[in-house]
């Protein structure tokens, strides 16, 4: 089983879970297994038109997947999904 790591922001959407385990195939198959048992998920990670949201990062295994094959990327048995919100600030105290 894969394992998506959810962070703090999105933690009220898988009930307080730090850590969820899928099975899937490809990575889109593993944000829809996520949704199935925790709704909002896919709404979070996935803009209108399918693909991840300009402010989140996908991570298999510490490869952004938008530098790979994306969603179709394969998803194995002792894979990890991480989520990291991308995140902006203010600017530079001088």
């Amino acid at each position: 089983m894969a394992v998506f790591r959810i962070p703090g922001p999105l933690r009220s959407l898988s009930g307080g879970e730090s850590t969820v385990t899928v099975e899937a195939q490809d990575l889109r198959t593993a944000i829809d297994e996520l949704d199935s048992r925790f709704p909002g998920f896919k709404g979070r990670l996935l803009d209108d038109e399918g693909q991840p949201r300009q402010f989140v990062n996908l991570f298999l295994n510490e490869e952004d997947v938008r530098q790979g094959q994306g969603l179709s990327s394969p998803v194995g048995e002792k894979d990890e999904i991480a989520i990291v919100p991308a995140v902006a600030g203010g600017g530079l105290r001088r």
